[in-house]
């Protein structure tokens, strides 16, 4: 597992996660590389807990974010804490860029919201299991659960051939969890 930061930083934002009443459920597996993907996503503070169990946890996970973010005064610290900006709409192949990121390292866990966005979807985007799948990478489920103030870790699935099931046990796996606003 990549790590990031050094102890001290790791021990002062646990004190923040405990103080905020959150705590973890599941393990973080042992594996190089892997897509991690976390959702429900309904609200500004899944990334602000996110960011901070990522830094108390020791975890060094690059992730994707909407372009608009990585502006002044946010965009050299997202970019410090991994953060990849994403143009979203444009024909950019960002999952062919993954890939080679993915390539390109001995190690990288890449973490990714499914939804997209902070509203109620029907569909997830797909981009994340065409990642893992094309870069021969394990998918890691995330959740939030906030009336349990709760960020939990799953089983890693690994992709199979057929995305339209992956894709539906994938979400069967969220039923039970709920974001801040709304649940899957």
């Amino acid at each position: 597992m990549p790590q990031f930061p050094d102890r001290a930083w790791r021990h002062a934002f646990r004190a923040v996660v405990r103080a905020g009443g959150w705590r973890l459920e599941g393990e973080l597996p042992d594996v190089p590389k892997l897509v991690l993907i976390v959702a429900p996503h309904s609200s500004w503070w899944d990334g602000i807990w996110g960011l901070l169990f990522k830094i108390a946890l020791g975890t060094d996970i690059a992730f994707m974010a909407k372009r608009e973010l990585f502006r002044w005064p946010l965009g050299g610290l997202l970019r410090k804490l991994g953060g990849v900006p994403i143009a979203r709409g444009e024909a950019a192949d960002v999952v062919g860029q993954m890939v080679e990121r993915f390539r390109a390292r001995e190690r990288l866990w890449l973490g990714i919201e499914p939804e997209g966005t902070r509203k109620a979807v029907v569909k997830w985007k797909s981009g994340f299991w065409h990642i893992a799948r094309q870069a021969g990478v394990p998918i890691l489920p995330g959740y939030f659960d906030y009336p349990r103030k709760v960020i939990g870790l799953g089983p890693l699935f690994h992709p199979t051939d057929d995305k339209d099931a992956d894709l539906a046990a994938l979400r069967a796996f969220y039923a039970p969890y709920k974001g801040k606003h709304r649940g899957v």
